[in-house]
């Protein structure tokens, strides 16, 4: 008898579940999140939609917990998803958490989930529009984020308290890590017959989303969404179904890369009509 499949969720908010809805069917759903009630919540919710489901807790910039979160999944099964929808925003955290959770624990979460990855497994991160706002970075910062180890990653100069302005800056840089850390990455994955992808969504309407609507820069969100060639926000399971395509058959010639699914936010940043967004 073969083992049975696991889908590992960190981060199972509105977009978290939306892709284990589409991904999970007969397989065994790791759901982590740092807080043991929304874990539970999360899984009672998907219980009830006929999923099979572990809630468990996870602080994904701790090492020692995110290994232990792998060697939970091992036990269930062998892991041939993982979904890594965990983070903080910029409304929520200084600069230092930011970095610490959005890059440092992206980060350990492909490395750790990497070394055990099954063949013919994917992974997605979401990431976050925000990446594609900061201007090039030198190839040298580019090589640094992508390569540095992770355990060193917080030690580079340019990621200095006195080199990140603020939390929107620590959140921008966090995001452009995530995608590169997602393409060097894929090259490590791709040795075990796995791949991994990043998504880079725009103003999806979630918890998060909320506390930057109604945060300090809640009207520079609202103009992004009016000035937006599409017009409007996102929905949690608009990123579910990109997700899904890029972990399915139907994705598999897709690794190291980032889908911005924006409705054209950043189209219209750099080159349209709320370009004043960047001031």
């Amino acid at each position: 008898m073969s083992a049975a499949e696991v889908v590992v969720v960190l981060g199972p908010g509105q977009i978290g579940q939306a892709i284990a809805r589409r991904v999970g069917v007969g397989k065994e759903i790791l759901l982590a999140d740092r807080s043991e009630a929304h874990a539970t919540a999360a899984a009672d919710v998907l219980v009830n939609a006929g999923f099979r489901v572990h809630p468990s807790t996870v602080d994904i910039a701790s090492r020692a917990e995110v290994h232990a979160l792998v060697e939970r999944a091992q036990a269930l099964g062998e892991i041939t998803r993982v979904i890594h929808a965990a983070g903080v925003s910029p409304s929520q955290a200084t600069s230092e958490t930011v970095l610490r959770v959005d890059l440092y624990g992206t980060a350990l979460v492909l490395e750790e989930f990497g070394a055990v990855i099954a063949h013919g497994g994917s992974g997605v991160v979401i990431s976050s529009q925000s990446g594609h706002r900061l201007p090039p970075l030198p190839e040298d910062q580019n090589r640094a984020l992508a390569l540095t180890p992770t355990d060193r990653l917080l030690d580079l100069p340019f990621l200095a308290p006195d080199q990140v302005r603020d939390s929107l800056h620590a959140y921008q840089l966090a995001k452009r890590g995530n995608a590169l850390r997602v393409m060097a990455e894929a090259v490590r994955w791709g040795t075990r017959g796995a791949r991994v992808n990043a998504i880079s969504p725009g103003i999806v309407i979630t918890p998060l989303a909320n506390d930057e609507l109604t945060g300090p820069r809640g009207e520079g969100y609202r103009r992004m969404i009016e000035g937006s060639p599409v017009g409007r926000a996102g929905t949690p399971d608009e990123i579910g179904a990109l997700a899904a395509f890029l972990m399915g058959p139907d994705g598999g010639f897709i690794s190291g890369s980032d889908i911005l699914a924006d409705a054209g936010v950043t189209a219209a940043y750099w080159y349209g009509e709320i370009a004043e967004v960047r001031t």
